[in-house]
């Protein structure tokens, strides 16, 4: 059973998120919050997988939010999926850097809700090669208007540790390839796949993959563009 918290400060979004979210068989609500203060209470008290958190909500918003749960090592199984109005919100970025797995908008159909929670719950970075270009262009590249951009030299310094092999690894995660994709485009099996992306993770210190994309950009490894 997977289990969700759901923040948000309208009700009535919460309300129609739990009824479609309750009536799967594998998922189960287990606590709501109207703002960013709360969502932190409960989800130490629920420990859910998944927590789907509005990224503005008054007092504290859904960003710091999720920089608190990212931060707790008692949370370290919950992950953070960011609901935003627009593709483009100007705290994604800062909120995949943060720590969250990815975004979904709020008019998203809800078949890719469903399927967004469980590829989450999973361990799977929810960013799709298009949506991370878009992302990363307009707040991460050089010119972009990221707010909190890796000061200079820190992006290098990170990938130090990493094998060539790693940083191979780190590109195609960062191409949003998965792991049976990663494996082919290497021709190495699945399980070393998933080893070397694990290892990968460990020496950057990423949380989950959609950390890995965002060290990916800004270290360079990848541009937008570069993507067909």
């Amino acid at each position: 059973m997977i289990s969700v918290l759901l923040a948000d400060d309208q009700a009535l979004v919460r309300a129609g998120f739990r009824a479609l979210l309750n009536a799967e068989p594998d998922i189960e609500v287990v606590a709501e919050a109207g703002d960013g203060l709360e969502a932190v209470r409960l989800a130490g008290q629920t420990r859910p997988d998944v927590v789907l958190m509005d990224i503005r909500m008054p007092g504290v918003d859904g960003l710091e939010a999720t920089r608190r749960i990212a931060a707790d090592p008692a949370l370290t199984g919950t992950r953070v999926v960011i609901l935003t109005t627009f593709e483009l919100d100007e705290y994604v970025f800062e909120a995949l850097r943060t720590g969250a797995s990815g975004f979904l908008v709020k008019d998203t159909e809800p078949v890719e809700l469903l399927r967004a929670v469980r590829a989450v719950a999973a361990g799977d970075a929810l960013l799709s090669p298009s949506v991370t270009r878009r992302v990363i262009g307009e707040f991460a590249a050089p010119g972009g208007r990221g707010r909190t951009a890796a000061p200079p030299g820190e992006a290098e310094q990170r990938l130090e540790p990493l094998t060539d092999r790693e940083r191979e690894v780190m590109v195609l995660v960062g191409e949003g390839l998965s792991n049976d994709e990663i494996a082919a485009r290497l021709v190495i099996s699945p399980a070393t796949a998933k080893t070397h992306v694990s290892r990968t993770m460990v020496k950057l210190g990423a949380r989950d993959r959609a950390q890995v994309v965002i060290y990916a950009y800004e270290a360079g490894l990848i541009r937008p563009g570069w993507l067909a």
